[in-house]
């Protein structure tokens, strides 16, 4: 893998220079915006996400709202498991950075002193839109969108090779897919007792009532105590 970096005339190095060339074209605030964005922000968005959907989940109440939110759960757990798995994919490969290798480079994030294969933004954004996708797929595809726009801003940025980042998008995947079985196996009994609880509950389903319409929503087994409540009225 380092050999290939050596070497100036490969697509993965190529395709470096061509998009990491878009930022010394760019105005100076661009490339802050792409900085900050590529080192935090879109994280940060995808935890977001992550947190919008629990509680579209959680105020709608369905009777699979165990599986849905303890697929969510699983979004970031996924994640922390693939860093994990990158430790030792680093350690073997030992890919230096593209700007040790290559002049001219414009690198907007200075510090970066680990190794560059595979990319740990790449791994973690791919591993949270993947596993935002097993729970939701409206709000699945805007989470591997926006990963895919986090391994755009690393090679951007010049601390990244492309391959770099088809390799962090390959092992979020492969993590969040096929741990998924074991885990949800794991969680949603959790999440069905969080449930069942007094305290915990509303974590997994909105208890009360809302408006929906101008008309009062009950929540589910609400029914069933008002129509015994009736009864009861007729009765006496």
């Amino acid at each position: 893998m380092a050999g290939l970096a050596e070497s100036g005339s490969n697509p993965d190095v190529e395709l470096l220079y061509d998009i990491n060339g878009l930022a010394k074209d760019a105005p100076r605030w661009f490339d802050r915006v792409m900085e900050y964005v590529g080192e935090y922000g879109i994280v940060l968005a995808l935890i977001l996400l992550v947190v919008w959907c629990w509680w579209s989940v959680r105020r709608k109440g369905a009777e699979d709202a165990a599986s849905s939110v303890a697929a969510l759960v699983w979004a970031p757990l996924a994640a922390a498991v693939a860093v994990l798995v990158n430790v030792p994919i680093r350690g073997f490969v030992e890919r230096p950075r593209p700007f040790n290798d290559h002049q001219g480079l414009e690198v907007l994030v200075s510090g970066k002193t680990d190794y560059s294969f595979v990319s740990d933004h790449a791994t973690i954004a791919m591993a949270l839109g993947v596993g935002l996708f097993v729970a939701n797929r409206k709000f699945g595809l805007v989470g591997i969108g926006l990963a895919l726009l986090e391994g755009f801003c690393r090679i951007y940025m010049g601390v990244h090779y492309p391959t770099d980042v088809v390799g962090g998008f390959a092992l979020g995947t492969a993590v969040a897919l096929l741990l998924s079985p074991i885990a949800m196996a794991l969680l949603t009994p959790v999440m069905s007792a969080i449930e069942r609880s007094p305290r915990g509950g509303w974590l997994i389903k909105s208890r009360g009532r809302s408006r929906v319409g101008g008309q009062d929503a009950l929540i589910p087994g609400a029914r069933k105590e008002t129509a015994g409540a009736e009864e009861r009225d007729l009765a006496a």
